[in-house]
């Protein structure tokens, strides 16, 4: 199979991105950028927030604090689960009475960002100590802030902004170091079920039985016949009958004898 000559359309085009390629290669060699982290001893710090379930609806929750504050959480997810003596519930499962706990850890770990930027190009104005613009490969020209006390490599020897004069090839390395404080928070929630309430005292109860009330009886001899008693009581005695009879006819013998005497 024959090979194909490319034609001067084709070389043209191939040539476009063959210079782009270059120019673009020459543009990130003359600035580069790495960055670098470095982390310190991180510290963590837990804290526990205790409160009992007040109400539950829907995914809602009302809790009271220790310290009496009553807190409402909304919309809570139906994927949230709650680790309640071992049993895992979700916002529906929750009651009243029942006891929270809420463990929060704090992790913060300290970091240093390190940025390394190297500048190479070729003096087209300096305005030192503030800025400098050079010339890079292509033609462009960039500016540039100068950091307080920069040096440049010029031919070998280190020089301040004050030594750069236009036309001079330089490279320029920047670092920055810029501290971070990373803070990861996590939660955790466990509860408890509420105390089984306590037992009905061992009281002894106290039963009143109400007689029925009597029928009222009709007022008849019979009833009142049923009342006296027919005989005495076997202790009784005749004696004292005999004797009020005897007072009797004493005293109506008295009696008589006056009236005859006073006739």
């Amino acid at each position: 199979m024959k090979s194909r000559k490319p034609t001067g359309r084709s070389t043209f085009a191939l040539l476009a991105v063959g210079l782009f390629l270059v120019f673009t290669a020459s543009m990130w060699a003359q600035d580069e950028s790495t960055t670098t982290t470095s982390t310190g001893q991180a510290t963590k710090q837990v804290s526990v927030e205790r409160g009992e379930v007040v109400y539950v609806s829907g995914n809602d929750l009302v809790v009271r604090a220790e310290n009496g504050e009553i807190r409402h959480f909304s919309n809570i997810p139906d994927s949230a689960r709650i680790d309640v003596d071992g049993q895992m519930l979700g916002i529906h499962d929750l009651k009243p009475g029942m006891k929270l706990h809420r463990t929060i850890t704090t992790t913060t770990t300290p970091r240093l960002v390190t940025t390394t930027r190297t500048i190479n190009g070729r003096v087209f104005h300096v305005n030192p100590p503030n800025s400098v613009i050079l010339t890079l490969p292509g033609g462009k020209n960039q500016q540039y802030r100068i950091p307080k006390g920069q040096k440049f490599d010029i031919g070998g020897q280190m020089t301040d902004a004050w030594g750069l004069k236009k036309g001079m090839n330089i490279s320029a390395t920047v670092v920055t170091e810029v501290p971070e404080t990373r803070v990861n928070v996590q939660r955790v929630v466990t509860g408890e079920m509420p105390p089984p309430p306590p037992p009905a005292p061992d009281v002894p109860i106290l039963i009143v039985f109400e007689a029925p009330s009597p029928a009222p009886a009709a007022e008849s001899e019979q009833t009142v016949a049923e009342a006296t008693p027919e005989s005495l009581p076997k202790t009784g005695s005749d004696l004292p009958v005999v004797g009020l009879l005897g007072l009797l006819m004493l005293t109506l013998g008295f009696g008589l004898r006056r009236i005859w005497v006073t006739r």
